[in-house]
């Protein structure tokens, strides 16, 4: 702006001289008629027209000055203006003269700067809450050209089949590792231009995941194809619920089917004429008890399991020496392990006292004591130890058992999940005394770990805090 005011300021001023200059050559040509007439004097005559030409070189700098002011820097102004909005800077302004029609121009100028200036927060807010949604949906998305090339991808759809971002930024979907029926999906939604609802399964080793997937294409407002854009939800957690519940009502139905066809078999046996034989009424009614007590225990624990999951479920803390507690659980399993010549080592700790309900870490050991009990051959050995800590007491239960492989690990807190089916049924066991355990120990927010390998036993370790959260 400065330099174009100069430029006509230097223009200007170059105009009035040339002007001036011929002005001057004018009177010089007609000075010599003047200074031949009588009482005329030269010297008074060239000191006026010096002053004349000096005032009028001022007043004409400074009506120059004046109007470059009043309608070139205004406009110059308001040209700048514009190129820095046309750049994208929304933030310039162009100076609102007094008064002019330049003022008008100004306030035009300055009047668009600040609808861009709103427009551009505007859409940076939409742009952002936009970004936060598809970021932190949940939900893996991506949006395909009509090309083929990905135009954007959000973080749980990258995580989901453990791809980059910045790799994969406006490169053809056939190009990145995404699953062949995945692929095949997308290439159907190009074909049909038609919205798709389906399942997927996902497999990568071990590792099995489940997508509901959304596929739909993607139309401007002129009717324009623009691409497509899937939607991936996994649905993993859901599937393996919906498994867990199946499981559980078939081996419920499995567990009590066994138990009342037997007591109903030999009820009709007695009815047939088995109860006059003195012998086969008291073992026949001794195989009955049997059973009924079986189902009596699988029913309480069910119920036990039920009130545990339950949102309401609340624990009677106090406290607790788990030293003692572990002598009670001993003495309740002392029986079954005398039968198979099992010995019981307990080991305590000198301080093993924490806020915890009595009662439901008692049913924890005895759990973890039976099971021990069940699977572990005659003439061998199970250790109860209690490991001390500064914030958290350890209860251990090692045995010499038949052991769990590493597959089987997770599983073993299951419903009804058993690793040696028939001994633990011969047992009388009911399949829930793992689940009940891992239910107890984390409404206690203590955490159970398993040390395992197949022939050389099993070690349960349960972590209680000494205090509980609020």
């Amino acid at each position: 702006m400065s330099s174009m005011k100069n430029r006509l300021l230097l223009l200007f001023m170059a105009w009035n001289a040339t002007l001036l200059a011929g002005l001057f050559l004018l009177i010089g040509q007609l000075f010599p008629l003047y200074a031949g007439e009588e009482g005329t004097r030269p010297e008074f005559l060239w000191l006026m027209l010096a002053l004349f030409f000096v005032f009028a070189f001022i007043l004409n700098f400074i009506f120059g000055t004046r109007l470059i002011q009043v309608y070139a820097q205004p406009i110059q102004a308001a040209a700048e203006t514009a190129m820095e909005l046309a750049k994208g800077n929304y933030k310039a302004r162009a100076p609102e003269v007094r008064s002019g029609r330049t003022l008008q121009l100004g306030t035009a100028v300055n009047v668009l700067a600040r609808s861009l200036q709103e427009m551009s927060a505007v859409r940076e807010l939409e742009q952002e809450r936009l970004k936060t949604l598809i970021e932190n949906m949940g939900s893996g998305l991506i949006m395909i050209g009509r090309r083929g090339k990905i135009s954007l991808m959000n973080k749980s759809f990258a995580a989901s089949f453990g791809l980059s971002l910045e790799n994969t930024q406006d490169r053809a979907y056939q190009e990145i590792a995404l699953p062949d029926r995945l692929i095949a999906l997308i290439e159907d939604v190009f074909l049909s231009e038609d919205s798709i609802n389906t399942q997927i399964t996902v497999t990568d080793g071990v590792h099995t995941t489940h997508f509901a997937v959304y596929g739909a294409p993607v139309i401007s407002g002129h009717g324009k194809w623009l691409g497509i854009v899937i939607v991936l939800h996994d649905i993993t957690e859901l599937k393996r619920l919906e498994q867990i519940r199946k499981d559980f009502v078939a081996n419920v139905s499995h567990e009590l089917r066994t138990p009342v066809t037997s007591i109903k078999g030999f009820t009709e046996t007695l009815l047939d004429g088995a109860y006059e034989d003195r012998s086969s009424l008291l073992m026949f009614l001794e195989i009955i008890q049997k059973e009924s007590n079986r189902i009596m225990l699988l029913i309480q624990d069910l119920l036990d399991l039920s009130k545990i999951e339950q949102s309401g479920f609340h624990l009677n803390l106090g406290d607790t020496d788990l030293n003692h507690v572990a002598a009670r659980a001993a003495e309740t399993v002392q029986l079954a392990a005398s039968d198979k010549n099992i010995r019981l080592v307990i080991e305590t700790a000198s301080d093993a006292r924490i806020q915890g309900d009595a009662d439901r870490l008692l049913q924890v050991v005895t759990n973890l004591l039976s099971n021990a009990v069940v699977y572990s051959p005659e003439d061998t050995e199970i250790w109860l130890r209690i490991k001390e800590g500064k914030r958290h007491v350890t209860v251990e239960v090692e045995d010499q058992g038949i052991g769990i492989a590493q597959q089987e690990i997770p599983r073993v807190f299951e419903r009804f999940y058993r690793v040696d089916r028939a001994r633990s049924r011969n047992s009388g066991g009911t399949g829930l005394g793992l689940a009940i355990v891992k239910h107890l120990t984390e409404a206690h927010h203590g955490r159970i770990q398993v040390i395992s390998e197949p022939g050389q036993g099993t070690t349960f370790q349960v972590v209680l805090p000494r205090t509980q959260p609020e």
